[in-house]
């Protein structure tokens, strides 16, 4: 009984599942930001970028 109660502690103590999760929802959080931002900022690059180079080769 004692040696199921050490490792439960040990389990609860264990902090590397806990940190790999925190990990996966910060690069989860970080993608959709940076698709969110690329969504409403791409039609305004699209066209910056369309006429600059009208300007260069017009």
């Amino acid at each position: 009984m004692n040696a199921i109660i050490a490792v439960a502690k040990e389990f609860a103590r264990d902090e590397d599942g806990i940190t790999a999760i925190e990990y996966g929802l910060i690069a989860a959080v970080m993608a959709t930001a940076v698709s969110a931002a690329f969504g409403l900022l791409g039609p305004a690059l699209n066209t910056a970028f369309t006429a600059i180079a009208t300007k260069i080769t017009g």
